[in-house]
């Protein structure tokens, strides 16, 4: 079943773009950093809507592996990727972007990850999609592109084109 077509997609990350320009100006003092992997894709994009917005210099912008700081990596097989974050976040707003708010764990180890690079004054969250009853950690989205009320047993799945060969959004049952 899909939950977000190919059509759609453009216009909830230019409007998540949007958002988050009217929530913080011009970006001033704030950072963008998108989790790897698969939040790159949507981070990538978010910061391509953003450059048609404001100059390309304002947008700062980087990647964030939190491989090791996740809680199941002695039971599940991670593969770490690569962290770049060509700057400080010290006082700086760091807006976080992942594909799929689910259980929370993936954000907790986030926000772990990132107190390793500095001590931000806020961290904000944007998701392109919330799964809102399946929290287990009090974190909820500041941004979020479509919220969804799923059963746990079923599957979001984001498929980006530059990893699928696809644009969109998709409910799956496990």
């Amino acid at each position: 079943m899909t939950l977000i077509s190919e059509q759609q997609l453009p216009s909830i990350i230019k409007r998540l773009a949007h958002q988050i320009l009217e929530t913080y100006p011009g970006l001033t003092n704030a950072v963008i950093v998108g989790l790897q992997p698969r939040g790159v894709y949507l981070s990538d994009r978010i910061v391509a809507a953003l450059h048609q917005e404001i100059p390309a210099e304002q947008v700062i912008y980087g990647k964030l592996d939190i491989t090791f700081y996740r809680d199941d990596i002695r039971r599940e097989l991670h593969l770490p990727t690569e962290t770049d974050l060509p700057f400080s976040i010290e006082g700086k707003t760091v807006i976080l972007i992942d594909d799929v708010l689910f259980t929370g764990r993936t954000i907790r180890a986030a926000l772990d990850a990132l107190l390793s690079f500095g001590r931000p004054s806020k961290v904000a969250l944007c998701v392109l999609v919330d799964r809102k009853p399946s929290r287990e950690l009090p974190i909820q989205p500041d941004f979020s592109g479509k919220e969804m009320d799923t059963l746990t047993s079923h599957k979001v799945k984001v498929r980006w084109m530059e990893n699928d060969g696809v644009d969109d959004v998709i409910l799956l049952d496990a």
